[in-house]
């Protein structure tokens, strides 16, 4: 493939570099929309930012809309990332919580994150398509996370849990959603505080899920 995102000479690209071409161009629209905004962002911008062709953006998506509708949720979804140890291996329930929450809160004020959020929500009146994508916005991974090791230890006898998706909910809104609220003002709380608010969270939720 040359460098303005052709096919190299002597036939199609291979699967590897289309993908790796349509990873590019995801991650350029990306930081177009983040540096611009989605009024201001063109096609045309999302290619300079690619450094590939401007019917190469075009042979991939039919408009600005297009774009806007694939790299929001892919963009979100991909910040999501597990955690080294989800397995629990060690059994030690409130250390893994304490983990995964801390991640989420540190996805949640991410810079980039907050932007994107920021972007979906402002723009989300023109895209009722992100109601049905609401699952691969990042949210539903991590409750996947946190149902993972409820359902072992419930397996266990150590928890008592009635409906294992919305007890996974609860614990993502308990740890996660007012930091982000916060973020959204501008409002970013120390570490100290961002950890005890993450503390009293599983602490609160662990009272209410371990058998008696």
């Amino acid at each position: 493939m040359t460098s303005n995102g052709s096919p190299r000479r002597g036939g199609r690209p291979t699967q590897a570099e289309a993908a790796a071409l349509h990873q590019r161009l995801r991650a350029a629209a990306v930081r177009t929309f983040l540096a611009h905004g989605y009024d201001a962002t063109t096609m045309v911008a999302i290619a300079e930012a690619a450094e590939v062709a401007k019917a190469t953006v075009y042979a991939r998506y039919p408009d600005k809309r297009a774009v806007f509708l694939d790299v929001i949720p892919w963009a979100l979804s991909r910040a999501v990332r597990p955690e080294p140890d989800l397995a629990d291996g060690d059994g030690d329930l409130r250390a893994t919580l304490l983990a995964i929450g801390r991640a989420a809160v540190e996805q949640a004020l991410d810079p980039d994150i907050v932007r994107l959020h920021r972007i979906a929500r402002a723009e989300s009146h023109r895209f009722p398509e992100f109601a049905a994508a609401a699952g691969s916005f990042g949210w539903a991974q991590r409750q996947q996370q946190v149902m993972a090791v409820l359902r072992q230890h419930a397996e266990a006898g150590a928890l008592v849990i009635d409906d294992l998706e919305l007890t996974a909910e609860h614990f993502i809104a308990m740890v996660e959603i007012l930091p982000a609220r916060l973020a959204d003002f501008g409002v970013f709380r120390s570490a100290g505080d961002r950890e005890r608010h993450l503390t009293h969270a599983v602490e609160l939720f662990l009272r209410g899920v371990l058998a008696r």
